[in-house]
């Protein structure tokens, strides 16, 4: 059986454009079959895929794995595919931080031995289903690896909400707007946002404002079991309901957002098990100087 993966590619870069077509040559050498995506296709040589797919519920459908060569960025808008097909995403950090990325640009050739060799270990992440109404209309119905965020559509306008967990108010509050967050996404928006660091192993949700008016107004971790609510302020002004920066979704006054733990969760590539505390020791550049570690006898 041909063994097929799905490449995508942050081709606004020619360093990642020129990256891709080695690794997509070395993919092909080794007797795989790579896909590439409409929209990327044309700014790749052409004896660097065997197949062109338009985005969408197909394109990852029958791969061993997504392929990601980029930032976060990119790899957010990969994971839509791969959680359509049901199959992991493994990120090859050609960006900054890359806190979503298996691997980093240095460990690149290791990464595509590991690919070949079918030698890596995958990772199941959080995910959470979101749902925008309006009077008992669905507005919208949506998901997200990272956050789903409620903000101001206008930048001179304060978003009034009232927050509710569990169909009970916690707070209401003027605000620039509220994330709701997974523990994947807690290092990403809800971390610049004021939230807390959360291990991917914690089942739980977070509820971070933001640039909120209010005495009371904390981030808050609730139960995985729970329901977070939203609800705009009806007299109020328009918002935009965003999902890892890649799904927009006007909302108007009186909408109420809904934000459960996902079903489905996605599956990120890791090349090796490494702990999440020296993840993120190392993307952060945490200053660790003078730890002895534990007592020995």
């Amino acid at each position: 059986m041909t063994r097929e993966v799905l490449l995508v590619v942050h081709t606004g870069r020619q360093h990642n454009v020129r990256t891709a077509e080695k690794v997509a040559g070395q993919l092909i050498g080794a007797g795989l079959r790579v896909r590439v995506l409409a929209e990327e296709a044309p700014e790749l040589r052409p004896d660097c895929y065997s197949r062109v797919v338009a985005p969408g519920a197909q394109a990852a459908a029958g791969t061993e794995l997504v392929l990601v060569l980029g930032g976060d960025g990119t790899l957010l808008r990969a994971a839509e595919l791969a959680r359509l097909a049901d199959v992991p995403v493994f990120g090859v950090n050609l960006g900054r931080v890359g806190f979503l990325a298996g691997a980093d640009s240095d460990a690149l050739d290791e990464a595509l031995a590991a690919v070949v060799e079918g030698r890596y270990h995958v990772e199941e992440r959080m995910t959470v289903e979101v749902t925008a109404k309006l009077d008992g209309q669905v507005l919208a119905s949506t998901w997200a690896l990272n956050e789903a965020s409620v903000e101001k559509s206008s930048r001179e306008r304060i978003l009034d909400v009232v927050v509710e967990v569990d169909g009970h108010p916690v707070s209401a509050f003027g605000c620039d707007g509220v994330l709701c967050s997974t523990p994947t996404g807690s290092t990403a928006y809800a971390f610049s946002a004021g939230g807390p660091v959360v291990w991917p192993e914690v089942q739980a949700l977070l509820v971070v404002p933001s640039n909120a008016h209010a005495l009371f107004a904390r981030p808050l971790v609730v139960s995985r079991e729970s329901l977070v609510a939203v609800e705009i302020d009806q007299h109020g002004h328009h918002a935009v309901l965003s999902c890892d920066g890649q799904r927009h979704f006007d909302l108007p006054p009186g909408a109420r957002v809904e934000v459960v733990a996902g079903d489905s969760p996605l599956r990120l590539v890791r090349l090796h098990d490494t702990a999440f505390t020296d993840r993120l020791v190392h993307k952060f550049e945490l200053p660790v100087q003078g730890w002895r570690g534990p007592a020995t006898r």
